[in-house]
């Protein structure tokens, strides 16, 4: 395992579409332990492979309520319901935060690590980071769905 370089706001890989995963191999399952611990180690809800550098539709999520890191490949967005105002972040975009409408719930299918078909339905602040996440792999960033006027940057040494 490895810790990645997270790409930051500016790289042209980060607007593009990332393309679907045709098997889970042992370069995905690698990827995907890579990203676990980059996510980890930057104390992120969810990571996107696009920010790792890899345009494969991978991401993973930890909400940090107790449940196992949620690992989904190639995943599709079956259903949303309600809205909800979030304040967001991306580690593509350290120390910076916005408002943003998002789904109250959603519905996603995918594949897990395993490349079993799964299905996970997020309310609340998973649902938000399902959403996110998927804008990494079509090469939306919250920044393009910001309420204007809520941009925040925070300094580092601010934060506790």
């Amino acid at each position: 395992m490895a810790i990645r370089t997270i790409i930051e706001n500016g790289d042209p890989i980060l607007r593009k579409t990332a393309k679907e995963v045709e098997v889970v191999d042992e370069r995905i399952k690698v990827l995907v332990e890579d990203m676990i611990e980059t996510l980890h180690k930057y104390n992120g809800v969810g990571l996107a492979a696009p920010q790792v550098g890899i345009l494969k539709r991978v991401i993973v999520i930890d909400t940090y309520d107790g449940s196992d890191v949620l690992v989904l490949i190639n995943p599709k967005i079956i259903k949303t319901k309600g809205e909800q105002t979030v304040e967001e972040g991306c580690l593509s975009f350290p120390n910076q935060y916005a408002k943003v409408v998002r789904p109250k719930e959603v519905i996603v299918e995918a594949l897990n690590e395993k490349g079993e078909k799964i299905r996970v339905e997020g309310k609340e602040l998973l649902a938000q980071a399902l959403m996110h996440e998927i804008d990494h792999l079509n090469g939306i960033l919250f920044v393009d769905l910001m309420i204007p006027g809520t941009m925040e940057i925070v300094e580092p040494n601010n934060q506790d």
